[in-house]
């Protein structure tokens, strides 16, 4: 039966236990990992959100009944003890903050008891994630998950603490907004005292941050959930957390500035780790022909060769039709020691390319045994080949792979097989941070399914004064004042220096396609502002939920999120989405077809 904890208060947790304390009583509290009876003595781990101490319970030092009930202890029983902290008389446990310390129990309560748990709470788990994401009540007691939990709140306080001391106001925005176009899918949440209306939940502040610069805020942050109505990934969820500002009076390298040092300071003060600074910084074009990628993983090299001088003269149709197009490339890399690859594992390369758009995939093999075998090799003279190996820097293992179409689908497929050959071949550590600033973005990027130029980042992106007067023969060659900041081949963050005058404004809303009449409808609110006065103003905003993965070394933003969501959007634990009866729908004005109810 379990006990009550009056008159009983908590000394310490568990691994805050010292040597120093020896001799000393304590009184701890929380669940049991695993107890083992041996007769005349039962040894107990106690484990809490600091970590584990043993205890011991003996015959005479604690009361008959105490001894008894200590016996029937079981994994997952809340308990709490007072007793003397002693050297351990058995093993020390190195792998243990506490594994050369014991407590002798001198009074025992169980707190709660507990039924087997459908899966052990320990680190690492093996269980199905379905399980253990049905029962996350239980997943969240697993170490690494606490550990993992217990950063992203020291990195949601050490970033309030940087930001305050920059001057920057914490200010909360709404949660119930007006749906806008442009980006990923709204959650929309229908009002009920205006039927047949919906708010739409925040994809991010974006607009709201905008108009506290206009309200003259000058600095502003915020710990900001966001929701967005897209397909799920290991590193996105519906539901996630921002960490959002905004500065008015400021270009691009004020913003950098800031957010340089605010990266030093937390990966300094929450891990030990030493951010190097200045951070470097690579244009976007530079970017995608060197790794295929706007968020590159600088960690290895595997970069990406553009072969298409060579290529040109090659008698190979793939490579003639590529070069063909307007912005087509033969581009390669070289996967140092694979030349003796088995053919069963290039056609799955060849099949991963194909699933990145390409028609297929060339390759040259190095054999160890000094062969040249070529899937192209009739295409070519041996000249020709010579002086492709050459310039792809080939030796004898090496295997050499190219991509051949317009350079969006190489880089696309170029830069997943890097991606496949770093963790295939393990080229990275995991705690080897990286960081990376993507600059001069392209403004717009063209939409063959909307057949029109769209926003890469928002409509609200300011241009490169130097690109602006290309805005009508060539819009897609104009810059933007816009930067991500990359992590070991993830963007962590990325902002951009606003648009604040109404003429450049205008004219952006009419290359997305806007009518006058249809971006006022939109964004009323905040053109209204414009007019009455706003300052240069620029912002980034982070992926909390991101930053903490890779922070923590985790393979999953699941990892990180105490309640997430699973790859169909739902939530395994407590069933959400659920259906609502018909009173519920009725009050909203809201109809459900008969077949999907």
């Amino acid at each position: 039966m379990a006990e009550s904890m009056k008159g009983m208060h908590r000394t310490c947790r568990a691994a805050e236990v010292t040597e120093a304390m020896i001799g000393s009583e304590v009184t701890l509290m929380g669940w049991v990992q695993k107890s083992r009876n041996k007769g005349g003595i039962v040894f107990t781990d106690l484990r809490d959100r600091s970590g584990i101490m043993q205890l011991i319970f003996e015959d005479g030092t604690i009361d008959s009944e105490g001894f008894e009930k200590a016996g029937k202890l079981r994994a997952e029983f809340v308990i709490a003890v007072t007793g003397t902290v002693q050297k351990r008389a058995g093993a020390i446990n190195e792998k243990l903050a506490t594994g050369t310390m014991e407590v002798a129990v001198k009074y025992l309560r169980v707190l709660a008891e507990a039924e087997t748990p459908p899966f052990p709470i320990e680190e690492n788990s093996k269980t199905k994630d379905e399980i253990r994401l049905t029962h996350r009540y239980l997943d969240l007691r697993r170490p690494d998950l606490q550990r993992n939990m217990m950063l992203r709140s020291e990195v949601a306080y050490l970033t309030r603490e940087y930001f305050h001391k920059e001057g920057f106001c914490e200010i909360e925005t709404p949660m119930l907004g007006k749906s806008t176009p442009e980006g990923a899918r709204d959650y929309l949440v229908p009002s009920r005292v205006h039927p047949g209306s919906f708010y739409a939940l925040p994809q991010s502040p974006q607009l709201f941050k905008q108009l506290l610069m206009c309200s003259g805020y000058d600095r502003y942050i915020q710990i900001a959930k966001c929701f967005r109505d897209e397909d799920l990934r290991a590193d996105r969820q519906p539901e996630f957390t921002q960490i959002d500002m905004e500065l008015s009076f400021v270009d691009v390298d004020d913003v950098i500035d800031v957010n340089e040092r605010y990266l030093k300071y937390i990966f300094k003060e929450a891990l030990g780790v030493d951010v190097q600074t200045p951070i470097p910084r690579m244009p976007w074009i530079e970017a995608m022909n060197r790794y295929g990628s706007d968020k590159p993983d600088i960690r290895f090299g595997m970069e990406l060769i553009d072969v298409s001088d060579i290529a040109k003269d090659f008698d190979f149709v793939v490579f003639q039709n590529a070069l063909k197009q307007k912005d087509g490339s033969v581009r390669g890399i070289n996967v140092k020691g694979q030349g003796d690859m088995g053919r069963k594992q290039i056609d799955k390369l060849v099949e991963m390319a194909k699933g990145y758009g390409a028609g297929g995939l060339a390759y040259i093999q190095m054999k160890n045994d000094g062969s040249v075998k070529s899937s192209f090799a009739k295409f070519m003279t041996d000249e020709q080949q010579a002086a492709l190996i050459a310039a792809m820097g080939g030796e004898k293992g090496d295997l050499l792979l190219f991509a051949a179409d317009r350079n969006k689908i190489v880089w696309n497929v170029l830069g997943a097989l890097r991606l496949h050959f770093r963790d295939e071949l393990g080229l990275a550590r995991k705690d080897d941070f990286r960081f990376l600033w993507i600059v001069e973005f392209p403004l717009l990027e063209w939409s063959d399914e909307e057949n029109r130029f769209m926003a890469m980042h928002h409509p609200f992106t300011m241009p490169m004064e130097e690109d602006w007067d290309k805005i009508d023969s060539d819009p897609g060659a104009v810059r933007a004042k816009a930067y991500d900041i990359t992590l070991n081949g993830n963007e962590i963050g990325g902002g951009s220096v606003r648009i604040h005058q109404n003429d450049i404004q205008e004219k952006m809303f009419e290359v997305l396609g806007f009518t006058k009449e249809r971006a006022w409808e939109q964004f009323r609110f905040l053109l209204s502002a414009f007019k009455y006065g706003v300052p240069p103003h620029a912002g980034l905003a982070y992926g909390l939920d991101r930053l903490v993965m890779l922070m923590t070394g985790a393979d999953t933003i699941r990892d990180v999120i105490a309640f997430p969501k699973v790859k169909d959007a739902s939530d395994l634990m407590t069933e959400a989405p659920s259906r609502v009866d018909a009173k519920q729908l009725e009050e909203l004005a809201l109809q459900v077809p008969e077949e999907e109810a």
